[in-house]
């Protein structure tokens, strides 16, 4: 497959500047591209690899317009345009529509006739599985789930009892959608299990990394709104609403009842404790603790400098006498207050 650089334009927008009718049949890094493939540039620091790659064409910013004499598509936003051609010179495998004979279907189940289920899956009674949807091998769909238009299971994805998905949804291996929150309360010196009877309901174009898990409402549901990006090994417990258009990296947990607003970024191996709120575009950073509610937009850190192991040891000491230091301080503050209030008064 071999695309020229007017045909992307002519897909995409931007301009060519160069010869146009060059033709491009995958995308590269600047370091390994040869003459047949387009590279990309976003950050100035990188901008003197252009001079030695071999690239046959480039994706700029107008910044970098003139940084190189090589047939090149000038964009605003020259990352997002090298995910549209990666994402036109790579395809998805074309579905193969029907139902494997291995595949175990529920009573009363819908598969649409353009829908693929392949070998080992089970669709469960009363499920409904839209048009162009992919169930991959060994995956599993539960009774009455709605699974939308154009959905891709990678093997081995698990969807519980009742939830919903949108269209376009992508879950890759591992994903298990639906199995209980974390409900339980002590009850004579041992925990009890609380029924958790709410869904999963996932919105359009979402995609879920491996391993990550979302689990169903206890009363209400989980809401993964549109748009949602989740990386690989997730936790999102139960209540749990994402808003839409949020991306989130690997590793992050997130706690029972919280609300996540829209277009959040919220880096690797963050924490958010239950029942908070989190406002729209709020960005925090990876390790971050959150504790508390945040109600203004921006960016949000809490991330102590790893050091050399003995200067860690002797900062963690001063750490755990913080509030005795505090106090401290308060008391020496009001006797310069006071000294300072007699001065004044001799």
């Amino acid at each position: 497959m071999a695309y020229t650089l007017a045909e992307i334009v002519a897909r995409f927008g931007g301009r060519v500047l160069g010869d146009a009718q060059l033709e491009i049949t995958q995308v590269a890094t600047l370091e390994l591209a040869d003459s047949s493939q387009i590279s990309f540039l976003t950050n100035s620091r990188y901008r003197a690899q252009l001079a030695d790659t071999k690239a046959g064409a480039l994706i700029l910013g107008e910044a970098d317009a003139q940084a190189t004499a090589l047939p090149r598509i000038i964009s605003a936003n020259p990352y997002a345009y090298f995910a549209k051609v990666s994402a036109l010179l790579n395809p998805l495998p074309a579905i193969v529509p029907g139902v494997h004979p291995s595949a175990v279907i529920g009573a009363g189940a819908l598969i649409d006739p353009t829908a693929s289920v392949a070998a080992m899956a089970v669709v469960g009674a009363g499920a409904i599985v839209g048009a162009h949807s992919v169930i991959g091998e060994g995956s599993f769909i539960g009774d009455n789930v709605v699974v939308g238009r154009h959905v891709r299971l990678y093997p081995r994805v698990v969807i519980y009892h009742d939830c919903v998905i949108g269209d376009n949804l992508i879950a890759h291996s591992g994903v298990v959608i639906g199995a209980d929150g974390f409900g339980i309360a002590m009850d004579e010196g041992r925990w009890i299990k609380i029924p958790q009877i709410g869904r999963v309901v996932i919105g359009n174009d979402v995609e879920i990394g491996a391993n990550t898990t979302i689990d169903r409402g206890a009363l209400d549901d989980t809401v993964i709104e549109e748009g949602v990006k989740l990386d690989n090994q997730i936790q999102i417990a139960h209540n749990v609403r994402v808003g839409a258009h949020t991306a989130i990296a690997g590793c992050v947990g997130i706690a029972g009842s919280t609300t996540i607003g829209k277009y959040c970024q919220i880096g690797g191996s963050a924490g958010i404790l239950g029942h908070l709120k989190i406002t729209d575009n709020v960005v925090i950073a990876s390790f971050t603790l959150i504790g508390k509610s945040i109600s203004e937009a921006g960016s949000y850190a809490a991330i102590f400098p790893f050091g050399k192991t003995e200067d860690w040891r002797k900062n963690a000491v001063h750490l755990r006498h913080l509030d005795e230091m505090a106090k401290r301080i308060k008391i020496l503050e009001q006797k310069l207050l006071k000294q300072e209030s007699l001065k004044g008064n001799s």
